[in-house]
């Protein structure tokens, strides 16, 4: 799979998680990509869903929903 290819994957799966109502929770960075980690807590109970981000344009991609989410709550 191409680099894009996969970025479009990620990036799928990220705003799947958003358009369900996830927020982000926290985000683990290592040499193998990025873990972040979601939550929904407008559900009767907090769930949470880890996804693995490998590619620089799906972090950057996932910074810019964190940044506008952090805006948010200001």
């Amino acid at each position: 799979m191409s680099d894009y290819q996969q970025f479009l994957s990620e990036r799928e799966r990220i705003d799947f998680l958003i358009d369900k109502g996830y927020q982000i929770k926290g985000v683990l960075e290592n040499l193998s990509g990025a873990f972040i980690e979601f939550e929904n807590a407008s559900l009767e109970q907090n769930k949470t869903e880890t996804l693995q981000i490998q590619t620089a344009d799906a972090r950057k991609y996932f910074s810019v929903i964190l940044i506008k989410q952090q805006q948010k709550t200001r």
